[in-house]
């Protein structure tokens, strides 16, 4: 970053999220005296441990930033209760916007499994479990829930493209390996993950971008944690908060595969997060503030 900011020499450092890297471009901006705009600011749990790290980098983040790009409106309620210093913009999430783009009636899968899938005849579960807050019991619980709605549900398939990390693969192939209508694939990139929801019925979860993205699409969210730091898909309607525990994520897929009217008003519930925009009006807020624009741009609005 260093020779990239002397090179450059940028007016505004844009960081986006709350990974390491996210906290690290901040921090070189920060000592290089760079104006900071934090793409997705705002988005809280209060325990700086889960999820780990990205609460405590999102925090740190936002008293360096200069802008901050809130999603949402408690997202900016947020930042002004921790009076945080610099322009809080509402603005959606730029991932809604990079829907618009990513998912395609066409798209072919690189994958050859999922080409093959029977998305018209069997209902496609997509599951995804890596946080490190999940490690141990709380993720052995996850996977022996996966495998029993499996099993007392035969039209149901799961893909779970498997994180990397060695954690998760032992414990993901050590319960679910071999398991039939249970697919354990590599990790895909956004283009295939977003096609790849578009086709399914439900999301089991414990990422945090798919809980904005999935309800875009139509798909119910089951959150795999204890705590999200995106409650306003719960209030929504969009997403609901499954926990670790095995019974109780087992009740709640069973409850949407079972019951019609539960998931048809989790599946036409409004999404929180953005309207397909965000961009625009981050771009208008940073000409707004150099005095390129005459008006500061206007709040998304859910």
């Amino acid at each position: 970053m260093d020779r990239v900011i002397e090179e450059a020499r940028p007016d505004l450092i844009l960081v986006h999220g709350d990974t390491s890297t996210t906290f690290a471009g901040a921090l070189s901006a920060f000592y290089h005296q760079v104006p900071i705009g934090h793409v997705e600011a705002g988005l809280r749990t209060y325990d700086k441990y889960s999820p780990y790290p990205e609460e405590m980098n999102r925090v740190l983040v936002s008293d360096m930033a200069d802008l901050h790009f809130a999603p949402t409106a408690a997202n900016a309620e947020n930042l002004r209760r921790e009076a945080v210093g610099g322009e809080i913009f509402i603005t959606g999430n730029t991932a809604i916007d990079a829907m618009r783009t990513t998912v395609r009636p066409d798209f072919r899968f690189s994958t050859e499994l999922l080409n093959r899938l029977d998305f018209d005849g069997k209902r496609i579960i997509v599951v995804t479990c890596h946080r490190r807050e999940n490690y141990g019991a709380p993720m052995e619980n996850i996977m022996r829930a996966i495998g029993d709605v499996v099993a007392t549900h035969p039209d149901v398939e799961v893909v779970y493209p498997v994180h990397l990390s060695p954690t998760v693969r032992q414990c993901a192939f050590g319960i679910l390996g071999g398991m039939e209508r249970v697919h354990l694939i590599d990790p895909l990139d956004v283009e295939e993950m977003h096609n790849l929801m578009a086709r399914c019925c439900l999301v089991m979860t414990d990422s945090g971008g798919l809980q904005e993205e999935a309800p875009a699409l139509g798909k119910p969210v089951l959150v795999l944690r204890r705590e999200t730091e995106r409650p306003e898909a719960v209030a929504a309607g969009t997403a609901r908060l499954a926990g670790v525990e095995r019974d109780e994520i087992v009740r709640l897929a069973s409850e949407l595969l079972d019951d019609p009217a539960a998931y048809a008003r989790m599946a036409r519930a409004v999404n929180p997060y953005g309207d397909g925009h965000a961009c625009g009006r981050i771009v208008r807020a940073i000409a707004w503030k150099f005095g390129l624009e005459a008006a500061r741009p206007e709040d998304f609005r859910a």
